[in-house]
């Protein structure tokens, strides 16, 4: 049998290094023979009229023959320190076009820089005007607690007290036939009339543009020196859109002239759906063309989310039992300024006992308070006999924090026509109030502030009716004069009550009082011709005396979209 082969695995041997290579003398030698003919080039600092290196043939070439032999950091030192100018040596010239760009951008600079200093001074502005608010507010409030307050030494009338039993049961029975009650009111007088108030804003003043550095506003010749944000003409025709002549309004097309089914008889239809959905928004906006008579209460009703329930008639007779108890020193000028106003007043005079039952009680509605976190004003403070100062010792006066002036009372007057329960027509004066009425009488900045509706009324007749306006600066009779009591009463106690309502329709409709200021304008514009024959403030206001037979939709439109602007 023959055996298997066997075989031994032997590392192979290792392979023989390779020759060393001879030295690169002639490589070397070459070298050096090159650089000795070719030394390499010396950087220029300047450049060529293509961006290379700049300087002649000669210049280029200038430069020690071993240079490529240093070491890399030592060359580069050495290239950094040529690159830079030497003593004396003249500068590169810069090109005229890298001057031109660094002159714009340097104007662009300053520029931006002026436009960031005018906005710092206009924010300013827009802050200093939160501070004059509060100021002009403040030493206004001053003026009216020190009125009151003399009256109460003068009469020696505490401001307020608790009503003996005798005296509350009284006037629980005569709650409804306060009209018949005559009490004397000789002795008492309005705090402030809208002609103070006016006043007060005419010295209104911003100290940014003391030295008139608003161009647009130095032109101003009106009244109010308050530089503020107002709508023209354009602005307005495209907020009062739905005014528009061929757009139907209740107030012109539903005239006996004009056939109800072309108009009148839809719009009556698309009311009666609205408040079968009850949708709020929908009636906002449906409302701008005016309410059908028989919808109008329940509209507004919708659009102020006022609702009859219980708890909100417990509230009224809660409202009710404190003017029962206690008896306050505005209860007379509320009293007084019925008296005044609504009493003596053709449409409102009938209206005498709701209008007792709701400012008296709207005077000790807390929850009016709430207002005042959007306004500038603040509610006055009394104190606790004898402890003058201490605040925890003080409350608000009156409980509502709104002091009566005279005309307050025709705020609530026209709603009597649409609500004749008197806790629901209650709610919606108090709602009317604190969205629309308060910013009639108060000091603010707001579109919809008095204010702004004056420089409104003022900007308009000063850029539409300029000759009128002049015409009636130049004889003492400023315009603003003669409309502000409209503006301030929202028309109330001036136009005739149907026309009032429509108006009414149109504030609540675009949720903004800036109708009142264009509706000013539009009278002065309707009697132009008569008020540019007067040569005095009386005959001027002879002629603007009555304004019950004036229409207020058709004025409203030939002002905004029959005016050449």
């Amino acid at each position: 049998m023959r055996g298997k082969a066997t075989t031994s695995l032997r590392p192979l041997p290792a392979p023989a290094p390779p020759p060393p290579p001879p030295p690169p003398r002639l490589f070397f030698f070459f070298f050096s023979f090159f650089f000795l003919f070719f030394p390499p080039r010396q950087r220029n600092a300047g450049a060529g009229p293509l961006g290379g290196r700049g300087g002649s043939r000669e210049e280029r070439t200038d430069g020690p023959a071993v240079a490529w032999q240093r070491p890399l950091r030592q060359r580069r030192r050495q290239e950094r320190a040529e690159r830079r100018p030497r003593a004396g040596a003249p500068s590169r010239p810069v090109p005229a076009a890298r001057r031109a760009r660094a002159g714009a951008m340097l104007q662009e600079e300053s520029d931006l820089s002026l436009v960031i200093a005018q906005i710092v001074q206009k924010l300013k502005g827009s802050t200093l005007y939160a501070q004059l608010e509060r100021q002009a507010w403040g030493s206004w409030e001053k003026r009216i607690l020190k009125s009151l307050n003399s009256m109460c030494t003068e009469l020696s009338i505490p401001l307020a007290r608790k009503r003996p039993v005798g005296e509350q049961k009284e006037l629980l029975n005569k709650w409804n036939e306060m009209g018949t009650d005559e009490p004397d009111l000789s002795l008492f007088r309005p705090v402030y009339a809208p002609k103070d108030f006016l006043e007060v804003l005419i010295n209104l003043r911003n100290p940014n543009y003391e030295n008139g550095d608003s161009l647009s506003f130095r032109t101003h010749l009106g009244l109010i020196q308050v530089p503020l944000k107002v709508k023209d003409i354009p602005e307005l025709k495209e907020f009062f859109v739905e005014l528009g002549l061929t757009t139907g309004q209740l107030g012109i097309d539903d005239s006996t002239q004009v056939p109800p089914e072309l108009f009148e008889n839809e719009h009556v239809r698309i009311g009666q759906k609205v408040l079968a959905e009850q949708d709020s928004a929908a009636a906002q906006q449906y409302i701008r063309q005016g309410s059908p008579t028989a919808l109008r209460a329940e509209l507004w009703a919708l659009i102020l989310n006022i609702s009859s329930q219980p708890e909100d008639i417990l509230y009224y007779e809660q409202l009710k039992t404190n003017v029962i108890q206690h008896d306050l020193l505005v209860d007379s000028l509320i009293y007084k300024d019925v008296k005044l106003t609504a009493s003596n007043d053709d449409y409102y005079f009938v209206f005498e006992d709701y209008l007792y039952q709701v400012l008296l009680c709207f005077s000790r509605d807390t929850s009016v308070l709430g207002h005042f976190a959007y306004n500038s004003a603040s509610p006055p403070k009394s104190y606790i006999r004898g402890k003058l100062g201490l605040e925890e010792y003080a409350v608000f006066y009156p409980p509502n924090g709104v002091i009566p002036f005279h005309g307050f009372s025709m705020y609530v007057a026209p709603l009597c026509f649409l609500y004749h329960e008197p806790s629901k027509l209650y709610q919606i004066f108090r709602e009317m109030y604190v969205r629309f009425f308060f910013r009639l009488h108060s000091i603010s900045s707001h579109p919809s502030g008095i204010v702004s509706l004056c420089l409104l009324f003022e900007t308009l007749l000063q850029t539409y009716l300029p000759q009128l306006f002049y015409h009636l600066r130049e004889i003492g009779a400023q315009p603003l004069r003669i409309s502000f009591k409209w503006m301030v009463r929202a028309f109330s106690g001036y136009l005739a009550t149907d026309q009032l309502l429509l108006l009414w329709d149109r504030i609540l409709g675009y949720n903004s009082l800036e109708i009142l200021a264009v509706l000013a304008a539009a009278v002065f514009a309707f009697r132009a011709v008569n008020l540019m024959e007067v040569t005095s403030l009386a005959a001027a206001e002879a002629v603007l005396a009555d304004l019950s037979t004036l229409k207020v939709m058709p004025l409203l439109q030939i002002f905004l979209f029959a005016t050449v602007t």
